[in-house]
């Protein structure tokens, strides 16, 4: 990925609105969502939406296609991995990486 295609990325996804819109689309999956539903997920203003809806798909995390008189929305999951793997290309300086974090319980363990 290219360092001008990441910073478009990243810059797309520093605002609140916009980050929980493509976090919305990821959790949607492939199939993608509904511009009005993306709307009454997000709590934001169709007439705002299409608007941050536009930056993330100028930004190549987002597509959007017709189905019937809707617009489907849906993350771009390959403009996703490669900036994750921009991001972590070089991680620990080639050398092996040290756990992140210690799971404060075990699966399946019920707490009490």
């Amino acid at each position: 990925m290219e360092t001008k295609a990441v910073v478009s990325a990243l810059a797309a996804l520093a605002q609140d609105s916009r980050l929980a819109v493509y976090r919305a689309l990821v959790q949607a999956g492939p199939a993608g969502l509904a511009a009005g539903k993306i709307s009454e997920l997000a709590g934001i203003a169709p007439s705002s939406l299409s608007f941050h809806l536009k930056e993330l798909t100028h930004a190549g995390l987002a597509s959007s296609r017709q189905s019937g008189r809707y617009v489907i929305y849906s993350a771009e999951f390959a403009a996703m991995n490669a900036l994750l793997a921009f991001l972590t290309e070089n991680c620990c300086g080639g050398n092996p990486c040290s756990p992140l974090c210690t799971p404060a319980c075990s699966p399946g363990k019920a707490s009490t």
